[in-house]
């Protein structure tokens, strides 16, 4: 077995980890977010729950993975001598899987896209062009073939290790998106009438901040950081011990922050030009925009081609870099525990992740049949995995790092031995025990319906 790696920079810590946090989510929903509940006031509710939420937890997982300095399952096994703790990681080496075997088929759908474009096979109507991703998303087989290769890009990557793979293609990835964000942003704000969208992108509107919008800000703060999914404590097994962990977890979520208020200003502004109402998830992607860019591009045909190019090629990365990340988390695991090669090591979680892949894209297509409780299979993972097991995995980590692991270890970790302030430390540990546990049992409880019932329940006594 080869020896375990480490990252080589700060800045591929932040690039790489961030890139974990950046996925398609920045893309369709947290734009449709901002503009629908406030804008600018929206923004800073937002980043008011990333303080809340997103820095304690985040900070959490990296604690976690720096101190023992392993896969999932050993790193939260070694934070406390009873042995149940462990179950943590193995629930997040699981999460992690079935969230990569569904979002490849997205990611594959990306792929498609990026090539229609090439070829210019998206020129057509608003009915052409949702008829195309009816016809490709429902296709029995086009759809797996993607997928897969997707899952084979992103093997490629983390087969070659941290430095030479994940760190590397993160240095490579996340800056081409970042200039991919600013010249579509640019393009689309030049735009005539584009001053509508960025109006109501970030203009602040504070009547419309209520108990439902923090609660989903709340929410879009703890999902867009990848927290439950033992991704971070992966990645911070590979930090140094010189590594600030809060001060890395700050980098991070301002620069999520940032790509996804970009991507706002790279859709609203383009949307609002041609008098579009633009909505979120994937029909904003593979059905609205398309639609978006071949309108307001219509003087200039080549410059629509060359945006449309742009952004699916965004896309691309943007996924590339999330996928990467749940890869590693079982290629890990694997490694270390199985005491395989690393390559060994990441064909399982290849041919595990395809094979669910396949199976979550023939759910939605030539299997329809293929249901799990009323919903096709890859509905069924993405609500079991978002609904309840990010939120366990998450609500447990903060429950271990508050109450029951070493107070020492979590001191010596948070401070690096002390070289930090420990003002800061006591404000964590008051965050951990309390806020953090507080906020993810509200958004279970909200995205579960029950604090509807509770909320009524209480009201009619």
């Amino acid at each position: 077995m080869t020896k375990r790696g480490y990252f080589g920079s700060r800045l591929g810590i932040v690039l790489a980890t961030a890139g974990s946090a950046v996925g398609l989510g920045n893309v369709w929903r947290f734009p449709f977010m901002v503009g629908h509940n406030g804008g600018a006031a929206f923004i800073l509710l937002y980043f008011g729950c990333v303080l809340l939420l997103g820095l304690p937890g985040m900070v959490s997982e990296f604690i976690v993975g720096r101190h023992a300095q392993a896969n999932a399952a050993r790193a939260y096994g070694a934070m406390h001598r009873g042995r149940g703790w462990k179950l943590i990681g193995y629930l997040g080496i699981l999460t992690s899987t079935i969230i990569l075997g569904f979002y490849a088929v997205v990611a594959g759908w990306c792929l498609q896209y990026l090539a229609a474009s090439l070829l210019g096979h998206l020129n057509g109507d608003s009915h052409y062009v949702e008829h195309y991703f009816q016809e490709f998303s429902t296709h029995p087989l086009k759809p797996c073939l993607w997928a897969v290769g997707f899952i084979l890009i992103t093997h490629l990557v983390v087969a070659r290790g941290i430095r030479r793979g994940i760190e590397r293609a993160s240095k490579v990835l996340m800056p081409l998106l970042l200039v991919l964000l600013v010249v579509i942003a640019v393009a689309s704000c030049l735009l005539p009438g584009a001053e509508k969208g960025v109006e109501f992108l970030l203009k602040p509107d504070f009547s419309k901040l209520s108990r439902g919008v923090f609660l989903d800000a709340l929410g879009q703060a703890f999902f867009s950081l990848s927290l439950g999914t033992a991704c971070l404590c992966t990645y911070a097994s590979y930090f140094s011990r010189r590594v600030s962990l809060a001060r890395s977890a700050l980098q991070i979520c301002l620069l999520d922050s940032a790509i996804a208020i970009l991507a706002g200003l790279m859709i609203f502004p383009a949307a609002f030009s041609v008098g579009i109402q633009p909505d979120s998830g994937p029909s904003l992607v593979f059905i609205t925009l398309p639609n978006v860019f071949r309108e307001a591009f219509t003087a200039i045909p080549a410059v629509g081609y060359v945006v449309a190019v742009m952004f699916y090629l965004l896309l691309v990365f943007a996924a590339l870099t999330s996928t990467i990340s749940m890869h590693e988390i079982g290629t890990a695991y694997f490694h270390e525990e199985n005491h395989l090669e690393r390559r060994s090591a990441a064909w399982i979680m290849t041919v595990a992740c395809s094979l669910l892949a396949v199976a979550c894209s023939l759910s939605v297509g030539g299997w329809a049949g293929l249901q799990v409780m009323g919903r096709s299979l890859m509905e069924f993972c993405d609500f079991v995995t978002a609904q309840v097991m990010l939120p366990v995995g998450a609500f447990l980590t903060s429950l271990l790092l508050g109450w029951f692991a070493d107070r020492q270890v979590v001191y010596n970790e948070f401070t690096n031995n002390g070289s930090m302030h420990s003002t800061l430390f006591r404000v964590y540990m008051v965050s951990v025990r309390y806020v953090v546990p507080t906020c993810i049992l509200l958004i279970f409880l909200n995205q579960s319906g029950l604090l509807n019932v509770l909320t009524a329940l209480f009201a009619s006594h």
